[in-house]
């Protein structure tokens, strides 16, 4: 096509030249008619240019007008502007059926969809996201989403960019209604909204810890009195034949080991029961560290190297006996799983990320299927582990309600065969100021 163009303009313009040449020949005036000749060539494409552009500036308002016709060079470039803007057409109209089914699915959602801009402001919302926050198009588009939801956990959430894990609260409208946010980030940092009604899930999670709370104080009672039994039988041991002090001995233990189940229940329970401690207060981290440090190793028997790590005056924002429960917790499992002569390192930092404490070990190590689940409650990597290290399986569970209560996380890495790490990390807030 591009030949044919060339070939069109050399034709046109020898053919013009040719004409001035045969004119000039006549008149003998040759320099006067090859001017005459170019520029009434030239008068002609710019009366074809205008032409193209009022066609162009008539095209906004109605696309369907077809092009002038023209012919040659020109005609061809007028056809192909024409084909461009039909193909621009039919996209234009893809993409629009494209993005009327994303709305007319997300409005049949019962979830809450809202598209935010990079700076949080609102662009668009799903009808659910009228019901659930309470948005009207009339009046709060280009608004910051901050403005609408007050809540200052969604404050601190959106500031942060820490997407993670879901947020969750009480709706703005109906605090009757649990809402779950998450927020995902997409294209050039814009944001994307979705809000879960959980209410259903949050009653039946409230009835479970009610369930669990109750029957756990309820079995406290026949347990404390079956143990007692069992303690006066015991002190009078030596009138017991060999068989049945080895049963007491034996109910003894478990026992025991139901008391210690009940207390990580009633724990767990106190914990979920409300979202921040209610006696926070700044904690020595060297005096608190150095205590569980000393436990573990009496618990070790000499068996392992364990060091500690911190700074004199580090100070950490929360409540004493549940950082303690959690940093023991993660101590005392490090002595239980690492073989004899293996070492447990305790470690407790500072950076502009925050604090973070470190407990790692030269055990058996996890295998990375596992790693997800390691905080449910009752999850055991290996179910024959329970008797022989005598845990209850709620340990991590309680560390991990304990670091969120702090405004922390737990990161476990770990391989098979070579060792784990678990880190805390605490928020910058969370952080006291540094002891002198």
């Amino acid at each position: 096509m591009q030949q044919n163009w060339q070939g069109s303009l050399v034709r046109r313009l020898l053919l013009i030249l040719g004409a001035s040449l045969t004119a000039g020949w006549i008149t003998g005036l040759y320099g006067w008619m090859v001017a005459l000749g170019l520029g009434g060539y030239l008068l002609w494409i710019l009366r074809e240019l205008l032409r193209l552009q009022r066609w162009l500036q008539a095209s906004q308002t109605d696309d369907s007008t077809p092009p002038p016709e023209s012919n040659g060079l020109l005609g061809e470039i007028f056809d192909n502007i024409y084909r461009l803007q039909r193909r621009n057409e039919r996209s234009r109209e893809r993409l629009q059926a494209v993005i009327s089914r994303i709305q007319s699915s997300t409005a049949a959602l019962n979830d809450a969809v809202i598209m935010l801009d990079n700076r949080g402001n609102l662009e668009w919302w799903n009808p659910a996201a009228e019901t659930l926050l309470g948005l009207k198009a009339d009046k709060d588009t280009g608004q910051p989403i901050t403005n609408l939801v007050r809540h200052p956990d969604f404050a601190e959430y959106f500031r942060q960019a820490d997407f993670h894990e879901p947020l969750e609260l009480a709706s703005p409208v109906n605090e009757q209604l649990q809402l779950q946010f998450q927020i995902t980030l997409f294209g050039n940092n814009d944001h994307l909204l979705v809000v879960r009604n959980i209410t259903r899930i949050h009653l039946l999670d409230q009835m479970r810890k009610d369930f669990v709370s109750n029957v756990s104080h309820e079995l406290r009672t026949p347990l404390t009195v079956i143990s007692g039994y069992l303690e006066t039988l015991l002190d009078h041991a030596e009138q017991l034949s060999p068989r049945w002090l080895r049963a007491m001995q034996q109910m003894q233990g478990q026992a025991n080991r139901m008391q210690q189940l009940l207390n990580d229940l009633l724990l767990l329970a106190r914990l979920e029961a409300s979202d921040h401690p209610s006696e926070a207060q700044p904690v020595d981290l060297c005096v608190l560290l150095q205590q569980i440090l000393n436990d573990a190793r009496s618990l070790s028997a000499g068996q392992h190297q364990i060091s500690l790590d911190v700074s004199p005056g580090s100070q950490l924002k929360g409540s004493e006996r549940e950082l303690h429960s959690a940093f023991s917790n993660l101590v005392f499992n490090a002595v239980k799983y690492t073989p004899a002569q293996g070492s447990i390192r305790i470690r407790w930092w500072s950076d502009s990320l925050g604090g973070h404490l470190a407990v790692e070990d030269s055990g058996i190590g996890i295998e990375a299927r596992h790693l997800p689940r390691l905080a449910e409650r009752f999850y055991r990597v290996d179910s024959s582990r329970s008797s022989s290290t005598g845990g209850t399986g709620l340990g991590l569970a309680i560390v991990k309600h304990v670091l969120m209560r702090h405004s922390g996380r737990l990161e476990i890495r770990s391989k098979l065969g070579e060792g784990s790490t678990f880190t805390c990390h605490f928020a910058p807030a969370a952080l006291a100021a540094q002891a002198s």
